[in-house]
C-alpha cells in the first residue's frame, strides 16, 4: 500500500485495509512490549578522524596512530557547473589542514529473540501475523537507529545540543548530520560493514551476527556511520567507471575481480 500516515488511513481505495493493518499493528506491538518478544541491544562509538587521498578516512587510536582506514568511493558522473562529485571522505576534515575531526559507528537491532516467535506463528500457518512481526522488528530497528542518531548529536558527541525537532522534521532530515549505511546509496560496498564489526565488536556487544556476504542477522538490524558536517547529505554513488574500481581495489588489498564483484551495481558497461 502506497501512502504516507495518517493520510492513507482515509485513502478511497487502500483506506479500509490500512486501517486494518495499523490496528492490527498496534494490537501486536502492545503485545511485544507487554510479553516481551523481542529484546533491543546496540553499540556506538567516536573516533579521531581525518580524510587522506581524498576519498579515504584514517581512524586513531588514543596515541594518535592510525589504526583502521575507511575506503570510499567518489561519485563519476557529468555535473553542471559549479556542482561537484561527492564522496563521503568530503566531510571529514583532511588530514593536511591540521584540524582534530571525528566520525562515529553504529549498530543495532530490535530482532533478537524474533526466531521462535515467527516459527510459532509459521506452524501455525499464520504468515500474516509472521510477516507482521518481522516487519514491526524492522520498523523497532530503524526508531532505535534514530533515537542513538539523537542522543549522539546532543549528548554523546554533542555537536548539536540544542536541538528541538518536530517528528515531521525528523522524518524530513532536518538535523545536522548524516548516518549512512554500508551497502546503500552513498556507500554501496558491503565489506566495510567488516570494518565497522571490527571497530565496535558488534557481534560480543549487541548479538549481532554478520554472515559471509555481509548481511547482518537478525535481519532487524541497522548499522552505519555517523558524520557530523553541517553539509553532509545523502546521495547515490551511481555508476563509477573500472579506473576508480582499480584504485579501490588496490586501497583495500583487495584484487580487482572481487572488487568487481562487490561493485557489479555500480559498473559502467
Amino acid at each position: 500500500m502506497a501512502g504516507r500516515y495518517p493520510a492513507i488511513l482515509k485513502d478511497e481505495v487502500v483506506g479500509q485495509e490500512a486501517t486494518k493493518l495499523f490496528k492490527d499493528a498496534k494490537s501486536m506491538l502492545a503485545q511485544i512490549i507487554s510479553e516481551k518478544w523481542l529484546k533491543a541491544s546496540g553499540v556506538i562509538g567516536l573516533f579521531p578522524a581525518n580524510t587522506v587521498n581524498e576519498d579515504d578516512i584514517e581512524l586513531y587510536n588514543e596515541k594518535g596512530e592510525t589504526f583502521v582506514t575507511l575506503n570510499h568511493l567518489r561519485q563519476q558522473r557529468k555535473k553542471a557547473s559549479g556542482r561537484y562529485n561527492m564522496c563521503l571522505a568530503d566531510f571529514v576534515a583532511p588530514k593536511a589542514s591540521n584540524k582534530q575531526d571525528y566520525i562515529g559507528g553504529f549498530a543495532v537491532t530490535c530482532g533478537l529473540n524474533i526466531d521462535s516467535k515467527v516459527k510459532e506463528f509459521e506452524s501455525n500457518l499464520d504468515d500474516y501475523n509472521a510477516i507482521l512481526l518481522k516487519a514491526l522488528a524492522d520498523r523497532l530497528a530503524e526508531a532505535f537507529a534514530e533515537l542513538m542518531h539523537y542522543k549522539v548529536r546532543t549528548e554523546f558527541w554533542a555537536y548539536e545540543p540544542n536541538e528541538s525537532l518536530k517528528n515531521d522534521d525528523l522524518i524530513a532530515e532536518k538535523y545536522k548530520g548524516i548516518r549512512p549505511a554500508p551497502g546503500y546509496p552513498a556507500c554501496p560496498e558491503h565489506t566495510e560493514k567488516r570494518k565497522l564489526f571490527n571497530l565496535l565488536s558488534v557481534t560480543e556487544n549487541t548479538g549481532i551476527e554478520l554472515t559471509s556476504s555481509c548481511a547482518m542477522w537478525p535481519a532487524a538490524s541497522v548499522s552505519g556511520w555517523y558524520f557530523s558536517h553541517p553539509e553532509s547529505k545523502y546521495f547515490g554513488l551511481g555508476q563509477i567507471s573500472e579506473d576508480q574500481v582499480s584504485s579501490y581495489a588496490a586501497r583495500k588489498n583487495m584484487s580487482l575481480e572481487e572488487a568487481k564483484k562487490w561493485l557489479a551495481p555500480q559498473l559502467k558497461e
